[in-house]
């Protein structure tokens, strides 16, 4: 029922940055989150956003990444900077219950995610 679309990855040499893009084809109310999951690793969390702008970061990207949200455009972003090597994953939006980075909770279905990849 619910689509998220995610888009913008792609390669990018060490210090770079992306920032990435979810569209939503409905308007989302609730809690949002950015997910990741690199090579041989488990989904995790990167950072959540409420419906009014709070926002909460894993520590591995607190100070590099920004999570925001356009509630008007159902679209939420992924502001990279200074990334590393091990930043590279396939990047995922959902939505879910919870406050913050430590009760979120996902409940949306996940899509494909976009590819970040960086590499000199």
């Amino acid at each position: 029922q619910v689509r998220l679309v995610e888009s913008g990855g792609g390669l990018v040499q060490p210090g770079g940055s992306l920032r990435l893009s979810c569209a939503a084809s409905v308007s989302i109310f609730s809690i949002m989150g950015w997910h990741r999951q690199g090579p041989g690793k488990q989904r995790e969390l990167v950072a959540t956003i409420t419906s009014g702008g709070s926002t909460t970061y894993a520590d591995s990207v607190q100070g590099r990444f920004t999570i925001s949200r356009d509630n008007g455009k159902k679209t939420m972003y992924l502001q990279m900077n200074s990334l590393r090597p091990e930043d590279t994953a396939v990047y995922y939006c959902n939505y879910g219950r919870g406050v913050g980075y430590s009760d979120y909770l996902p409940v949306g279905s996940w899509g494909q995610g976009t590819q970040v990849t960086v590499s000199s």
